[in-house]
């Protein structure tokens, strides 16, 4: 018989808080039956000014199993708040959490400015992206640098070895979850890749603080500029979460497809 879940939350405040707010968003979500295109972030919605969908869409779930999905992923990624001892600790989760959530969005936008511009693909100017899967993507990418021999536990009883872990997601969810976002869980392993070796750094309490406050800055003046301030969005396009009826594992159970009709323009991260 295992230890109690309670102990385990204490060894991972973070990542339970975490949890807790993606669990309450996506509760507010289903209840105030807000659209993915409301919350999510797109390369149209950016060149308006609306900078605050960076936050918005890595916090925002659609679909149920998109949350447990990454949920479950985030839960055992929380290890790294158990490694202090090693350089890495709760300090260094939250400091790195803020960078990832941040440069993966704008990595991002600046991947799709590159295709739209470079290579005249203008489907790219509305693809609207929601998820927390860029910065799950990013911790799994920091430890299978920094502890590759940790294993990456999904659901209680998939284990997979972490230093595979990042790009045999990333091919697998796109192959099975055609509404995955490539681009978006890319760009979450780029940055994680830069963290892990060195090339962003020097994060300690003054710089994710000043950070947090720029973003809390720019978040604001942007949901004003936007016209969004009054929060008239929460009250536009019904969602209903049309993958509840068809869930099933795929192949050796290590992907979860949803058979829901596809909606147009959207990719989960």
């Amino acid at each position: 018989m295992g230890r109690p879940l309670f102990y385990d939350i204490l060894e991972k405040p973070a990542t339970s808080c975490i949890i807790t707010i993606c669990s309450v968003i996506w509760l507010v979500i289903q209840k105030k039956n807000i659209g993915y295109s409301q919350v999510g972030l797109s390369y149209e919605t950016a060149v308006e000014g609306h900078y605050w969908r960076i936050i918005t869409s890595a916090f925002s779930h659609i679909s149920i199993l998109h949350l447990v999905f990454n949920m479950s992923a985030l839960w055992s990624l929380g290890v790294v708040e158990e490694l202090g001892h090693v350089g890495l600790g709760m300090a260094y989760y939250l400091h790195y959490t803020l960078v990832l959530v941040i440069l993966s969005g704008v990595l991002v936008l600046g991947i799709y400015h590159l295709l739209i511009v470079r290579f005249k693909i203008d489907y790219f100017r509305r693809v609207t992206a929601v998820g927390y899967s860029c910065v799950v993507f990013g911790w799994m990418t920091i430890l299978s640098v920094k502890q590759p021999s940790s294993k990456l536990d999904l659901f209680g009883f998939l284990s997979l070895p972490i230093s595979f872990a990042p790009f045999e997601s990333l091919i697998f969810t796109s192959i099975i979850v055609p509404q995955a976002s490539f681009v978006g869980h890319l760009s979450g392993i780029l940055v994680g890749y830069a963290i892990s070796w060195g090339l962003i750094g020097g994060m300690n309490n003054y710089w994710a603080l000043t950070m947090l406050g720029w973003m809390l800055v720019v978040f604001v003046f942007s949901l004003k500029k936007s016209g969004a301030y009054d929060f008239r969005f929460l009250e536009i396009e019904s969602v209903t979460d049309p993958s509840l009826p068809s869930v099933r594992f795929v192949g050796n159970g290590r992907t979860l497809q949803m058979g829901a009709i596809p909606v147009s323009g959207m990719e989960v991260v």
